[in-house]
């Protein structure tokens, strides 16, 4: 069976917003001010009653390739992509979801903080992982510490970086992506300030670019 492969959703955006949402009437409004930002894709974290809503409404926008973050169960991640979830992010690595979504066609990156975890996912066929949390870990030169004896490995670090940090990041070759949730942060919702939305995620996009 052809595994699909985070590359092609995360690559051409290596820009991914991690969006906790508390509720759908957030949504549309949300997705409308990333994509005028220019976001390509974003991720809807598990972690409120309302997320499966949420993702549904997001991913009916168009404007944007939507996945579901925090998933830690296969459940959860059978739920996901029934609300339309194009990828699935973990905070850890369990072999259950990573089977499930398999089962399930959608691409899956799982958070590791270690080089056994990375082994485990090396093991299980993947090449795409989330390094989690990324800045408490040590930043970048965890990354390339863990990036060093697994060339072949990719990363999508994510966990306390902001936008100061998002260029550096990007310039690591073992980079495929970079997440972070300062583009629209639960004070941002909390005031509907969509305007700001846009501005933070304008200003990431273009600091990607260069």
């Amino acid at each position: 069976m052809n595994h699909p492969d985070p590359a092609t959703i995360l690559a051409g955006a290596r820009l991914l917003p991690v969006l906790t949402v508390p509720t759908e009437a957030s949504a549309g409004p949300l997705a409308d001010a990333l994509t005028a930002g220019g976001a390509r894709c974003a991720e809807v974290t598990f972690r409120t009653p309302s997320a499966e809503r949420v993702l549904k409404a997001m991913a009916a926008h168009g404007g944007l390739v939507v996945g579901a973050g925090t998933v830690i169960t296969p459940e959860q991640a059978e739920r996901a992509v029934a609300a339309g979830a194009r990828f699935v992010v973990s905070p850890g690595f369990d072999e259950e979801v990573v089977a499930k979504c398999r089962e399930l066609g959608v691409p899956v990156v799982p958070g590791i903080a270690t080089a056994t975890e990375l082994m485990r996912a090396l093991r299980a066929g993947l090449d795409t992982v989330k390094l989690f949390p990324a800045e408490p870990l040590g930043g970048l030169r965890t990354l390339r510490a863990l990036a060093a004896p697994f060339p072949g490995m990719r990363f999508v670090p994510t966990g306390g970086i902001d936008a100061s940090r998002l260029a550096a990041y990007l310039a690591d070759p073992a980079v495929l992506a970079v997440g972070g949730s300062w583009m629209a942060t639960a004070d941002h919702l909390r005031r509907g300030d969509y305007d700001e939305i846009r501005r933070l995620t304008a200003d990431a996009v273009e600091r990607s670019r260069t």
